[in-house]
């Protein structure tokens, strides 16, 4: 990294047969110049800014690492740059690491052309497609047990619990084999598909699932027609279904794309 001036800051890598359109693009990173860019091969752009080492610097970056808001901002900054390009018609995007960034301009092209195999190989992969992802939630009190009312007898009041708890039991299994029915069958329209591990943490109430789903554009209503039908499925076994989308492919892209 340079140690004055400024940096190249690498949004994304687009293929596109002509210069990505620039007109609308938005803003950037804070102190960042506009969005540019900068042709590496016949079909192959780079997407840069110039942002200044005085805010950029690792030294200066470090510290402000730790807040939060501030990163947020930064990434909600990256992102709408990565979407543009990647709603342009024809392109098809492999976004870059957030703070992926190089001492010049010649630095970043070799940097990409070193893992240009990998970033031509997302390409083929991701092209046509676009990603959705999938959250599926267990209802906030749909696996507690109901309350019971003052049984007249040790027995009945035994009774009574473990009859609660086995209908607690019961929910929490439909909700789960409702999430698994529901990737399953999403899974089936999808070209590609990736599930998050489910975490046990005491005190919570982690996700049924977390997943992502890439999309061909021309599968997208079936995709989103089937996804409210899972919807309307999971509701009476007690959890509810988030989608979002459409994302560029970030999650579709191998690291070695990414720089």
């Amino acid at each position: 990294m340079a140690k004055g001036g400024t940096a190249v800051y690498l949004y994304c890598v687009v293929r596109a047969a002509r210069k990505p359109p620039l007109t609308r693009v938005p803003r950037g990173l804070p102190d960042a110049t506009r969005p540019a860019a900068y042709r590496v091969s016949t079909a192959l752009w780079l997407i840069t800014a110039q942002v200044p080492l005085d805010r950029y610097d690792p030294v200066h970056l470090e510290p402000r690492l730790r807040d939060l808001d501030w990163v947020a901002d930064i990434a909600l900054a990256h992102e709408a740059v990565v979407e543009y390009f990647a709603r342009a018609k024809g392109a098809v995007v492999v976004p870059m690491k957030l703070f992926t960034m190089f001492s010049s301009m010649d630095k970043a092209a070799a940097d990409v052309g070193a893992g240009r195999a990998a970033i031509e190989r997302a390409m083929r992969h991701i092209a046509g497609c676009e990603e959705w992802g999938v959250r599926i939630t267990r209802r906030p009190g749909a696996a507690r047990p109901a309350a019971t009312a003052p049984a007249v007898s040790g027995a009945a009041f035994l009774a009574a619990k473990k009859k609660a708890r086995d209908e607690a039991a019961h929910t929490r299994a439909a909700s789960l084999a409702a999430a698994e029915a529901a990737f399953a069958r999403l899974s089936r329209l999808a070209k590609d598909a990736h599930q998050r591990p489910r975490r046990q943490e005491p005190g919570t109430n982690p996700p049924l699932l977390e997943a992502a789903f890439l999309v061909t554009v021309r599968a997208r209503a079936r995709f989103k027609a089937e996804a409210a039908r899972q919807a309307a499925l999971c509701a009476p076994a007690g959890a509810d279904m988030t989608l979002t989308g459409p994302w560029p492919a970030y999650n579709f892209i191998e690291p070695e794309a990414r720089a």
